[in-house]
């Protein structure tokens, strides 16, 4: 009796094959090979918001093939699944060990088979299971790492796996890829300064890279921090044509170089090196385009120390090897324009905020807007932020997050790999959310520069890249009357409504400071971020009748993961 697969909405992921060329994968971007030769390989993606994770596991070989979830890299209390293609067609199924014994089915089957695969001397099972399962028989997949067991064998007669098995503990859902790269080279842009005896202090140079003739692709930014209690966060720019003078000191001093806004490079605090995915990197240098490259370093310097040396700055990793995307950054959110005010009252537990890019702007200096392929986001507020949410929109309802922090940790801004990649298209919206607690201030907060200030920013990587650099907003406060801000419960709800309402400011910017504007951006209704419930596998029962194969997984797993 043959298994029946059951009917899913990505039958496009019974085509993928792992031996492509690198390409990035839109529905299962990462990809990890188990072992030290390898044999096995293992691809995954997800959504948070639906909380499924997909899997696609691959080994070379043409017999059973085997995964599980360890609490300590051995066989007792994982969550196991067993599958392959045998003379009877395709089998698979859920276990738990407990212990180095005969596992047990689970009563509850939460793995859903998408497909299987047996070609060119490789078998590869592709399949589904929620985040939370809530099934006692299976490991959780939570933000922290995991031990991942495998093992197989060479024929579909279970047996004995011997020296074919292993253990490698992975982080899933905050998967930071390391690129093997036979290249050493690398480029640094750093500073030597004093930093000043002020709160904050914003310093910037403004370098050429002649000397890059031609173009680069970076695959990874690795932060060089000499004071980490000082350093906030650094940014680099590409420069317009027209910036042709080197520059070291204050920023925002009315230079040249305040008009570099293409980012190539970010980091915040708490984050630590980005490394792209193989088939991506951030172009660099060519004949093409600017020389120019402006370093920005926020300094957060509460105590005004005096004297304190810094030589911070960032090590750009680049081949010669150009990757098959290049990769652009997009600053979409909230910022400072001109002389509106954005003032967020004191004493509000919960204060919204809303930037808004509606892409059809972006047509106006790019056109046709490609298709944006997001891949990562580093999210950004400072002190008094609690959430970021990232909505995307189209045809005026929204369909999906970009991005999601709802436990906003200003000390651990990371860049975050999305779980899969998500496409914008040209005429959908970008909605940053931000939410302020300011229950411990007693004066406004203003939307600035200073740590004590605010900001509401997403940075967006994407493919391919495009000259835009920025997308944001500003609601147009010019009909506000002047207020001291000391307010009620109801009246911040009132206050919060009316900038949620008021027309959005949006400005569009490239990297070579062209401008477009439009005055009537409109913020949109975010959905309710959804809850992590309990899910069960619709597909209970599938592939049971293998179980009574006398050649099937009971035997295997009995052995499974034992030296």
């Amino acid at each position: 009796m043959r298994c029946l697969l059951p009917f899913i909405p990505f039958l496009s992921l019974c085509l993928v094959s792992t031996k492509g060329n690198g390409d990035l994968d839109p529905v299962m971007p990462f990809m990890v090979h188990l072992d030290p030769d390898s044999l096995v390989s293992l691809k995954w993606g997800f959504d948070n918001v639906q909380g499924i994770m997909t899997f696609q596991l691959a080994v070379n070989t043409t017999g059973w093939v085997g995964i599980g979830f360890s609490p300590n890299g051995g066989m007792k209390g994982s969550d196991l699944v067993i599958g392959g293609y045998g003379t009877d067609g395709s089998y698979f199924a859920d276990y738990h060990a407990t212990g180095n014994s005969r596992p047990l089915v689970d009563e509850q089957q939460s793995y859903t088979l998408l497909s299987t695969s047996e070609t060119d001397g490789q078998t590869v099972l592709t399949f589904q299971r929620p985040l939370r399962t809530c099934d006692d028989q299976d490991v959780e997949i939570t933000a922290q790492p995991v031990k991942l067991i495998y093992a197989y064998g060479t024929t579909d007669d279970i047996s004995y796996h011997g020296a074919r098995r292993g253990t490698r503990e992975i982080n899933l859902l905050n998967y930071t890829p390391r690129t093997a790269s036979s290249s050493s080279n690398y480029l640094d842009v750093t500073v030597n300064i004093t930093v000043p005896p002020v709160q904050t202090y914003y310093h910037c140079k403004v370098m050429s890279f002649s000397n890059l003739i031609t173009k680069l692709h970076i695959y990874e930014v690795e932060p060089m921090i000499e004071n980490r209690d000082l350093v906030h966060h650094m940014l680099l720019h590409r420069c317009p044509l027209f910036v042709r003078e080197e520059y070291d000191g204050p920023c925002f001093q009315g230079d040249m170089g305040d008009r570099c806004f293409g980012v190539v490079a970010a980091w915040a605090v708490g984050g630590e090196a980005t490394t792209l995915p193989e088939s991506a990197g951030i172009p660099i240098g060519g004949g093409e385009g600017s020389t120019f490259y402006r370093l920005e370093i926020h300094y957060n310097n509460p105590n005004s120390v005096k004297g304190r040396r810094d030589t911070s700055g960032l090590r750009l990793h680049y081949t010669t090897n150009l990757r098959q995307h290049d990769v652009g950054i997009l600053t979409a959110g909230v910022l400072e324009v001109g002389h509106l005010k954005y003032n967020i009252p004191p004493n509000a537990e919960e204060f919204h905020t809303y930037g808004v890019c509606n892409t059809t702007v972006i047509s106006q200096l790019v056109n046709p807007m490609p298709d944006l392929q997001m891949f990562a986001v580093i999210l950004h507020t400072h002190l008094t932020g609690r959430k970021v949410r990232v909505g995307q929109y189209r045809d005026g309802k929204q369909i999906d997050f970009l991005g999601l922090d709802e436990n906003y940790d200003f000390d651990l801004q990371q860049v975050t790999h999305l779980g899969k990649v998500k496409t914008v298209k040209q005429g959908d919206d970008i909605v940053v959310e931000c939410t302020y607690s300011t229950v411990n201030r007693t004066a406004v907060t203003r939307m600035g520069l200073a740590t004590t200030d605010e900001m509401c920013l997403a940075f967006l990587f994407y493919y391919p890249a495009t000259k835009i650099s920025q997308c944001i907003s500003h609601p147009n406060t010019t009909q506000l009357r002047n207020s001291n801000y000391q307010m009620s419960e109801s009246e911040i709800v009132q206050y919060e409504g009316l900038l949620k309402t008021l027309p959005q400011l949006q400005i569009v910017s490239d990297e070579n400071a062209r401008f477009a504007v439009y005055q009537e951006g409109v913020v949109r209704k975010m959905m309710e971020t959804p809850n992590a419930t309990c899910q069960r596998n619709a597909s209970q029962g599938l592939c049971t009748s293998w179980f009574f194969n006398p050649a099937g997984m009971i035997f295997l797993l009995l052995c499974i993961l034992i030296e």
